[in-house]
């Protein structure tokens, strides 16, 4: 029995990422996209999406973070999303 080639949909335009979020969310990339083709490949340099916050610490606070930071040759802000890094993983993994 042949194979019945299944029709391509035109992928519509999106005005933002949340747009575009919202419909993949609710249709299957199969209607859009000829997947049959498709290679596996690596983003070695991929770096998940950041988002500025403002966070209010005691003056004392981020002066021994800083000291910490120091001690361990890294940024202080770079330290304090370690730890809130591994704190978060330790809540996750004792909830269960």
């Amino acid at each position: 029995m042949p194979k019945v080639k299944k029709r391509i949909r035109k992928i519509p335009k999106f005005e933002s990422e949340d747009q575009e979020r919202e419909f993949w969310s609710s249709h299957d990339s199969t209607d859009y996209v000829d997947w049959s083709g498709a290679k596996r490949v690596k983003l070695p340099n991929l770096r998940p999406t950041t988002r500025t916050i403002s966070v209010r610490l005691p003056e004392s606070m981020i002066e021994r973070l800083k000291i910490l930071a120091n001690k361990r040759d890294v940024p202080y802000q770079s330290l304090l999303k370690m730890f809130v890094a591994d704190k978060i993983e330790e809540e996750l993994h004792s909830s269960r």
